[in-house]
């Protein structure tokens, strides 16, 4: 059913402000306060088990986005697993691609974005995205977005496949200046709890349909019920030893979803971004494609363009450049090539880029006078869970917005520009959204003591080996998974990361987890917390990790984001999308016109 404002504020029996309140004022709710429209978290309290109307998982663009187009008069939280402000999003340094100037059209920026996805983009999703995307730019100023300029008009810039200048930025910190916007709009949104450091750790799914989640909330674990949930957990680049992306990026919302039976399309497809610094010591960082865009060109240690032979240089598609970075260090026998921004005048890349200038030269570089050190690192997954053009999953009550969804817009490889603006028109889907009835069965309340739990690790396992299993599984997945892959490498890889999965699934607090009834709270020590936590990390990473290397093997072909060296051109009959589903096996589903 569609919401409605009697349906979900007399459903909860709680009172809350809303934009109309004529003085602010404090109202008392488990695990926080609202005063005006600021919430206060104590942490030390734990959240109420709801009923909730929306539970959204994850406060990157996506989430915060979906938190402001839902119904203002909907009880939502809002869980971010990170007690910091860290996001894949905040890291986004190109932009957003939107058609703004008069010479651009939707038509061209459907096209190459059909032209970037190989074959592979469902047409309506294309559509929805492009004719959406101006509206989107205008709610994004509304809600206190500064774009840069030049002069009257937004300001833009190329970057990589697009054929014209739509990508608008702030500097090289739009992710953030997007973030920061949403979150301070977040913060003013009325009926709504955002609560830090609480991880997700099942989804509640009965008779086929969700109705909540149980989530570690500090020492506790227990379950809170909704009408509906939202995953915006983001992607899985953490999977891979090289990424730009953060530790949180490693596709826990994936696996939560393919436990609970969501359907998934197109794990495969990995966007390996061509130029993250490669210093040795040093963290992989980001160096924006607009600075190629901008003029920045690729070199070797002979000053030769490495990409000369792709037809569009410097700004072809990310996966061909990958791939001739890759085989040029391979046959050069070196770990980075050369980025050189000689090209920009001075004044024009200290203006632009001034975060990435100012990074490079903390870790001593000089990059307006020196090549950068740069290689390819994952930066973002293409496939995820499949949703439609509501942003609805298979599973009545489950939604998924951002890069853990697959909503047909990227197909085999993403356009540059577009991962913002998917989470902003996905997000926008949510002012519609239709909420389920309740779960018959009750949930834990906070008027009963919880049941203590002290349980350890078995056998030889500790904190040690477990975060020692994370660094390996990541290292495996970037050399058998990476940017170049064959059958004989994942096969081996899968079987072993199988029978690692099957071997920790064994641990006690595994199956505190898998089993807990929905009555029931625990309260862990904190060993057990730490433990259960680590067991998480690294059971969430080996199961995303089977089912991305499942996909990778099914494709038998070349496409986009995939590349095999057994199978290295792309077939015609593989032109659709693979779908993985617990308890089926691999299929494909025809591209969406």
């Amino acid at each position: 059913m569609k919401v409605s404002i009697a349906s979900t504020t007399a459903s909860t029996g709680k009172r809350f402000l809303t934009k109309q309140s004529a003085q602010p004022q404090a109202v008392g709710t488990p695990g926080g306060f609202f005063v005006g429209f600021m919430r206060l978290p104590h942490p030390s309290s734990s959240i109420t088990a709801g009923p909730w109307d929306v539970v959204v998982i994850g406060a990157g663009a996506a989430g915060l986005m979906t938190c402001l187009e839902l119904p203002a008069q909907l009880k939502v939280l809002l869980l971010n697993r990170n007690t910091s402000r860290h996001s894949s999003s905040r890291w986004a340094q190109g932009g957003i691609a939107a058609v703004t100037r008069p010479k651009d059209s939707a038509e061209s920026h459907a096209e190459d974005t059909l032209k970037a996805g190989a074959g592979l983009c469902d047409a309506d999703a294309v559509r929805q995205l492009v004719e959406e995307a101006p509206h989107c730019v205008q709610r994004l100023q509304k809600l206190g977005m500064a774009f840069d300029r030049e002069g009257d008009a937004l300001a833009t810039t190329l970057e990589a496949a697009h054929s014209h200048r739509r990508v608008l930025h702030v500097q090289d910190q739009t992710g953030r200046a997007l973030v920061e916007a949403l979150q301070e709009q977040v913060e003013r949104r009325p009926n709504l709890l955002h609560r830090r450091g609480v991880r997700a750790t099942q989804l509640w799914i009965e008779h086929n349909r969700c109705y909540g989640v149980q989530v570690l909330d500090g020492t506790l674990l227990h379950w809170l019920s909704a009408r509906a949930v939202v995953l915006a957990t983001g992607g899985g680049g953490h999977l891979f030893a090289n990424t730009t992306n953060p530790a949180q990026a490693c596709g826990e919302g994936l696996a939560l979803a393919w436990q609970a039976g969501a359907t998934i399309e197109d794990l495969e497809f990995v966007q390996f971004h061509p130029t993250a610094l490669k210093l040795e010591g040093a963290p992989c960082f980001l160096i924006s494609e607009a600075v190629r865009g901008e003029g920045a060109v690729l070199v070797d240690a002979q000053g030769q363009s490495p990409v000369k032979e792709l037809s569009a240089g410097d700004l072809a598609p990310r996966d061909q450049v990958s791939r001739s970075l890759i085989q040029t260090m391979h046959h050069q026998g070196v770990q980075h090539l050369g980025l050189d921004l000689t090209p920009i005048p001075t004044g024009q890349a200290e203006a632009r880029f001034p975060t990435i200038l100012e990074r490079c030269r903390e870790l001593g570089l000089d990059p307006l006078n020196q090549p950068i050190p740069v290689a390819p690192a994952a930066h973002y997954w293409m496939g995820g869970i499949a949703t439609n053009l509501q942003a609805a999953t298979n599973l009545p009550g489950l939604y998924a917005i951002g890069e853990v969804a697959c909503t047909g817009v990227h197909g085999a490889n993403r356009l540059a520009g577009n991962s913002l603006m998917e989470c902003m028109v996905f997000a926008r889907q949510m002012a519609t959204i239709e909420l389920g009835s309740l779960p018959r069965l009750g949930v834990h309340q906070r008027d009963s003591s919880p049941e203590p739990c002290c349980q350890k690790l078995n056998g030889s396992e500790n904190a040690e080996s477990l975060t020692r299993a994370i660094a390996d599984l990541r290292e495996l997945c970037w050399q058998k998974a990476g940017v170049d892959r064959s059958a004989k490498g994942m096969q081996q890889s899968l079987a072993s990361i199988c029978k690692d999965l099957q071997h920790i699934g064994e641990q006690p607090l595994l199956k505190l987890v898998s089993h807990q009834p929905k009555e029931i709270c625990h309260r862990l020590d904190d060993t057990a917390r730490r433990d259960l936590n680590l067991l998480l990390d690294l059971n969430h990473r080996q199961l995303t990790s089977s089912l991305l290397l499942e996909a990778c093997l099914f494709r038998r072909e070349s496409r986009g984001g995939h590349f095999r060296t057994d199978a290295p051109a792309a077939m015609p009959q593989w032109k659709r999308h693979s779908r993985q589903k617990r308890g089926e096996d691999l299929s494909t589903r025809p591209v969406r016109s």
